[in-house]
């Protein structure tokens, strides 16, 4: 059974979440985000694609409503006992969710019943399916989320694994890029030196863009080959137990032009300004608002972005985003070992000219650590 925590490490987690139930007067919680399951009970899949449910109910009892095919899925990756694991019948009419209502009625769960209803493990035909077939459910969206937010010292331990192999992913592609690379070599050297060393898939593709879609912050479909003058955009994670820690670098080929420079000199600045105003009990907001300050300053106030970071954790496809993010006035105070991600973004449509740095951090005591063992410095092949 490839458990990565102890069994104490999930009896804690349990307790956190009953207390949570307790807090908010909720008689069962009905998880539907894939990090919550991974998160109580260990259970990884990517079945969630497809109606997926495990019931939390106020008695500590864990049940999972899933697919045949996750059956042995649930065994092998999971703390929960056989007879804890339900499988719904697929028909051509199967109807889950009135499954889900009867489980619930045989677990003699009534009254106020929460459900997570923000994750991409419910889809919005499932979740109409869901408030029909058990009415009067309390929307919970955060409560699993805010328990997450602050790693135990075990998870802390997959951060900085997921931050090495991010580390070893960028030394995999440095390695290849130059004039006349393929972008298709470089993605096959970072992902490889993540399998390399023992991770998994990151929670979303990753992101590469040569020339003008050095400016594009997503995956998009298509590879080139780098030119003698030319601008790499990177951002990847890897991933350890699902857990995350990612990067961002932008690497200019050939000689940087003064506008990368100057463009790489306020990404360096704005991220230092950032990382200062990290600290337990400080408001996400103040974050932000120290990355503007300073691409405003340098007039980059156009080029950057809205947002400049967000949460880390142990996520499910389609994105590695973490919530909460860092966006303008954002009052989530920040608590002691979470870890974010932290993005300078600068892409000028105009001049056609990109740059990018960002890496993983953990907040500290009375700050935070940087993840990486990369420095900031720019980077040319």
């Amino acid at each position: 059974m490839p458990l990565h925590f102890t069994a104490q490490e999930f009896d804690h987690r349990k307790a956190r979440a009953l207390a949570a139930l307790d807090d908010s007067d909720l008689n069962a919680l009905l998880l539907f985000a894939p990090e919550s399951h991974f998160w109580i009970s260990g259970y990884d899949t990517f079945g969630f694609a497809m109606f997926q449910c495990m019931v939390l109910t106020r008695q500590g009892d864990l049940h999972l409503l899933t697919r045949m095919p996750d059956l042995r899925q649930a065994r092998h990756t999971s703390v929960l006992p056989d007879d804890h694991i339900h499988i719904w019948e697929e028909r051509f009419d199967s109807t889950p969710a009135d499954d889900l209502a009867r489980l619930l009625s045989d677990l003699g769960v009534t009254g106020r019943i929460g459900f997570e209803n923000a994750t991409a493990g419910l889809s919005d035909a499932n979740g109409q399916a869901v408030r029909a077939a058990v009415p009067g459910l309390v929307e919970t969206p955060d409560l699993i989320r805010h328990l997450r937010r602050e790693k135990s010292p075990a998870e802390v331990a997959m951060h900085r694994k997921a931050a090495a192999l991010s580390d070893d992913a960028l030394d995999a592609g440095l390695a290849v890029t130059g004039a006349g690379a393929f972008e298709g070599e470089i993605l096959a050297a970072m992902q490889g030196a993540v399998f390399r060393g023992g991770g998994d898939y990151a929670g979303n593709e990753f992101i590469i863009g040569s020339g003008d879609g050095a400016l594009l912050c997503r995956y998009f479909s298509g590879r080139r080959h780098l030119d003698g003058q030319d601008q790499l955009t990177l951002e990847w994670s890897g991933a350890y137990a699902r857990y995350h820690a990612a990067m961002m670098r932008t690497v200019l080929v050939g000689a940087p032009s003064e506008a990368h420079l100057r463009m790489h000199a306020a990404c360096e600045e704005a991220l230092a300004a950032s990382e200062a105003a990290i600290r337990p009990g400080a408001p996400m907001g103040d974050v932000h608002g120290a990355h503007c300050r300073v691409f405003d300053a340098h007039g980059y106030g156009a080029a950057r972005l809205q947002a400049c970071g967000y949460g880390m954790g142990a996520v499910y496809t389609p994105i590695w985003v973490d919530f909460p993010m860092f966006t303008e006035a954002n009052p989530v105070l920040m608590q002691e070992n979470q870890v974010f991600f932290l993005h300078m973004i600068l892409m000028d449509s105009d001049s056609g000219h990109a740059m990018t740095l960002g890496h993983s951090v953990l907040v500290t005591a009375d700050g935070c650590e940087r993840l990486s063992r990369h420095g900031t410095g720019l980077l040319c092949r």
